[in-house]
């Protein structure tokens, strides 16, 4: 089996969210374990598996994605590795690429050809909004951060608690008890903690593509932590911007797409435009290793 390293929402290596990705051969699914024992040796947020199908389906290809600890129900960094794996094997047909996902439906992505700096141009995943419902602010969630949000939101099937903080400084150096944070998931029944705020100088219209996008420009700044679920703060989340989108278009009264920069220590960029109860999160990737699986 071959295995790909490819760092996700950032055209830089050692940057981004690093997610590995697995193209498997026609036929049935390796056993729930061994993907499992992969994802764990691998040891990134997020390793992605994809099927080839039958042609003619619904679905050119079946995706899976897995922590170091479990398998997760959507994945935005390791799905756009993967679109950005199938462009390099030339496994594209030039049209949307299509997935079927076991808890998230079908998901579409595009593929645009090379980029304005000659390297691999942007992809765009059409996936699922998730809207917020503002809910009171859990019992401990301060504690655990070091940080009083201002407002905390469920964000239904994604699972996490999205928790809007004063600005941007307490985002970027908030250090949260995080045996705190996964003990208030496991409570809470949450998928990891979403943290928050407008930027200090917003982009506004500025960037309107992951090309165009600098981390000097960018509408929103957020930070995402897992460690229930193996990742104690995840570098670039595509999946939270499915709930970040629509809350902050709401809030700023925007229709336009807008950038998000999530300022972990590998930070990354996520352009992320609503479209009814849709968002498309576009951004690029780089393939920074390859190798094989020996057993």
């Amino acid at each position: 089996m071959r295995i790909q390293i490819v760092d996700a929402f950032t055209s830089r290596p050692f940057t981004g969210n690093p997610a590995g990705v697995c193209l498997l051969p026609a036929g049935p699914w390796p056993d729930d374990i061994r993907l499992g024992q992969i994802a764990a040796e691998l040891n990134h947020p997020e390793t992605a598996f994809a099927l080839p199908l039958p042609a003619g389906g619904e679905a050119d290809w079946e995706i899976r994605w897995f922590t170091p600890l479990v398998e997760a129900n959507l994945c935005g960094h390791a799905t756009l590795a993967t679109v950005h794996t199938l462009r390099r094997e030339g496994l594209l047909t030039g049209g949307p690429v299509r997935f079927l996902s076991r808890y998230s439906g079908l998901l579409t992505a595009r593929a645009a050809g090379e980029g304005a700096d000659g390297a691999d141009g942007e992809i765009t995943l059409d996936f699922p909004a998730a809207p917020v419902t503002e809910v009171p602010v859990p019992a401990g969630l301060a504690d655990a951060l070091g940080a009083r949000p201002e407002a905390t939101f469920r964000t239904g099937a994604l699972g996490d608690l999205l928790t809007v903080l004063p600005d941007e400084a307490t985002v970027r150096t908030l250090c949260p008890d995080l045996a705190a944070v996964a003990a208030l998931s496991l409570r809470e029944d949450l998928r990891g903690v979403i943290v928050t705020a407008v930027a200090e100088v917003a982009a506004g219209a500025a960037a309107t593509s992951a090309e165009e996008a600098t981390e000097d420009a960018y509408d929103f700044v957020s930070r995402f932590f897992a460690p229930a679920r193996g990742i104690p703060e995840d570098p670039v989340t595509g999946s939270a911007h499915t709930a970040l989108a629509p809350y902050w278009a709401a809030r700023l009264g925007r229709t336009d797409a807008l950038t998000g920069f999530q300022a972990s220590a590998r930070p990354g960029l996520v352009t992320a435009a609503v479209h009814g109860d849709r968002v498309h999160l576009t951004g690029r990737a780089v393939t920074v290793l390859e190798a094989t699986l020996r057993v």
